[in-house]
């Protein structure tokens, strides 16, 4: 996956929006909270959301590390795209997403989809 990809990805998803912050990583987000982070600068690493219980399998991947400052929060950092197939891409990035609407009122989760 590459950062086009990523952006084609998770901007089709209901209710996401896109901003660049702290100046090199693009954010996508619902609901006005995060659930997919890439760094603009090369090498291309995208952080995500997981479940609690995954968090330990997956950060014991190689390259697949606990997302700095995010880890609190079970957020995991890909530090190779290639670590993962385009279906495992898709499979973690819808995951963080659902995690973050599941986080939200219930009455702002029920506007996502109007």
């Amino acid at each position: 996956m590459n950062i086009e990809e990523l952006r084609e990805y998770c901007i089709h998803l209901p209710a996401v929006t896109e901003d660049i912050k702290w100046e090199n990583n693009l954010v996508f987000s619902v609901g006005g909270k995060m659930f997919c982070l890439a760094d603009l600068n090369p090498p291309f690493q995208v952080a995500f959301k997981v479940p609690e219980d995954e968090f330990q399998t997956i950060t014991s991947t190689p390259d697949i590390i606990q997302a700095p400052y995010f880890a609190r929060m079970k957020w995991v950092k890909v530090l190779d795209e290639s670590r993962l197939g385009a279906a495992e891409w898709q499979h973690y990035l819808l995951q963080s997403y659902n995690l973050v609407v599941a986080k939200l009122p219930k009455k702002q989760r029920e506007n996502l989809y109007l």
